[in-house]
């Protein structure tokens, strides 16, 4: 085992937390790839030898110094390699980690009984259509003939997956920082099953990260939104938009298609949390040009309404949703 997958137990709007976190992580490798809001992969290849520690071993380490520093738990999984690593995490606990040993055939066992959708990168819409087929679990996956994948899914997401689920893992951890963003998280009183408080509160985190955006005269190239539930996991969707922007009908859009590919049926929804990644000047960013009369009586709209927050408040204008 070379690769730890963290997941750190931040409470809410305490994304600010992660950079330092981070920081515990780079004392044992320099090798670390955040994966915003509270995560992040880290390659121990160099620190095993280093420390003359197994990376299980490690994990136990960092996470004491991690309660003891910061005050946060974590939860952990370990494996040969990123994606075994990722796919650990989902039976990871606080205060256990769950670690996959480098052995082919405990790698093919651990696998073979879980639901495709396991897999990081399949998504709602493809694990729908392998189970049509009865391909419902990576065992059944891994058996398939490599051409019928490809006919259901495409060529290279077929040949992709084909590889994962088999336990075959080309990814690597590639060191980066967490990326200049900004952040919006609405968390539910309780754990929400109403898919209308879900979109209540993704047009109300938009609507936040526009304003922030335009008084920071910055546009967003990329919208991220995870969704956390009631059991402490978590699903992550990104989607890079058509154009940077701080439009908040834009974000609300992207946010809103995000979400209904996730297929969400009676799920319990712990917190929806939005961030814009990619932030550049606004002056800098090229706007389509359109003859439509009701996306430009938007935008000034917008403008008189973020003048009357810096006067008035935050709460002085918001969508007529919002306000029930």
């Amino acid at each position: 085992m070379t690769v730890l997958c963290v997941r750190f137990q931040l409470p809410p709007a305490h994304e600010a937390a992660l950079p330092g976190l981070l920081g515990l992580l780079e004392e044992f490798t320099p090798v670390v790839q955040a994966l915003p809001p509270d995560g992040a992969l880290a390659d121990l290849r160099g620190a095993e030898r280093y420390f003359g520690r197994s990376a299980a071993e490690l994990a136990s380490v960092i996470r004491v110094r991690a309660l003891a520093l910061h005050g946060v738990d974590c939860v952990i999984g370990a494996g040969p390699g990123p994606l075994l690593a990722r796919v650990a995490l989902r039976d990871a606990r606080p205060g256990t980690t769950c670690a996959v040993p480098e052995d082919p055939h405990v790698i093919a066992e651990f696998l073979a009984g879980r639901p495709v959708a396991a897999l990081p990168g399949v998504g709602a819409a493809t694990a729908r259509t392998l189970g049509e087929y009865g391909l419902d679990t990576l065992g059944r996956v891994a058996a398939a003939p490599l051409s019928t994948l490809q006919r259901l899914v495409g060529a290279r997401a077929g040949r992709e997956l084909h590889e994962k689920a088999n336990g075959i893992d080309r990814g690597r951890v590639v060191p980066n920082a967490v990326s200049r963003s900004l952040a919006a998280e609405r968390p539910f009183p309780r754990d929400e099953l109403d898919p209308g408080r879900h979109r209540r509160a993704l047009l109300s985190a938009a609507e936040e990260l526009g304003a922030r955006l335009r008084a920071l005269d910055k546009v967003c190239r990329t919208l991220t939104l995870t969704v956390r539930y009631a059991d402490t996991s978590a699903t992550t969707r990104s989607r890079t938009l058509k154009e940077p922007t701080a439009h908040s009908a834009a974000l609300t859009a992207a946010a809103y298609g995000m979400y209904e590919a996730l297929g969400l049926q009676r799920a319990r929804v712990r917190a929806v949390h939005l961030r814009a990644e990619g932030l550049a000047p606004a002056e800098q960013a090229s706007h389509q040009l359109t003859f439509d009369p009701a996306d430009e009586k938007a935008r000034r709209l917008e403008e008189v309404a973020d003048r009357a927050r810096a006067r008035f408040g935050p709460d002085a204008v918001k969508p007529g949703t919002l306000a029930a």
